[in-house]
């Protein structure tokens, strides 16, 4: 009897690390599957740059792409506006986060010398559909920790939140946009946002 509780402990053991090292297995599988994307991501930016420092329309166009195509401006959007958004349409919800997007899509070029800038992956941690990439950038001789908050979307991994020095981008975008929904409404928010969208075009 004492022998058959033994066995059963062990074998209950056994089916435990055997069941932790699969979990651990697949981790580091979606932890290089992540990284090795966003590596792809930084490759694809750089190539678009060249060495040149003035830079085509189309190569423009394609690294407007590689920038932020990785981006969840929906999810992005919806967490900026917090209890906000339950308040709106299903048209309104549309049109703010196409213009954010827009917006912060024409924005993302104002010094394309930045994405020449050396990344380090430091680390990648996995937790559910969730993760996080801590990585260290380094412009003009200046290392900036740069952790890239991402979500499982479908099959593919999105990034809902970029946090520069502990700063989250998402948290500022909030900060702003909430004042000016209190303030004043989001009608004045988005008129607001539409005269951003108009300069950031002429800009660009």
């Amino acid at each position: 009897m004492l022998y058959q509780k033994l066995y059963s402990r062990l074998a209950f053991l056994t089916l435990l690390l055997l069941f932790a090292s699969v979990q651990t297995s697949d981790a580091r599988q979606v932890e290089n599957e992540i990284r090795s994307m966003l590596e792809q991501r930084e490759t694809e930016i750089k190539n678009n740059l060249g060495s040149e420092e003035e830079i085509s329309s189309e190569q423009k166009e394609e690294l407007r792409s590689a920038v932020n195509d990785m981006f969840d401006f929906g999810a992005m959007g919806r967490a900026a506006l917090g209890r906000h958004w339950n308040d709106l349409t299903a048209a309104q919800r549309t049109n703010f986060v196409d213009v954010f997007a827009e917006i912060v899509r024409h924005q993302s070029l104002a010094d394309v010398d930045v994405y020449r800038a050396e990344v380090t992956y430091d680390q990648v941690v996995v937790t559910g559909n969730e993760a996080k990439v801590m990585t260290t950038t380094t412009y003009k001789d200046v290392p900036t920790e740069v952790v890239y908050v991402l979500a499982l979307t479908g099959e593919t991994w999105l990034a809902t939140d970029v946090i520069l020095d502990e700063v989250s981008t998402v948290d500022g975008y909030s900060r702003s946009f909430q004042s000016v929904i209190r303030k004043r409404g989001f009608d004045a928010l988005m008129t607001s946002l539409n005269k951003r969208l108009d300069r950031a075009r002429n800009e660009s």
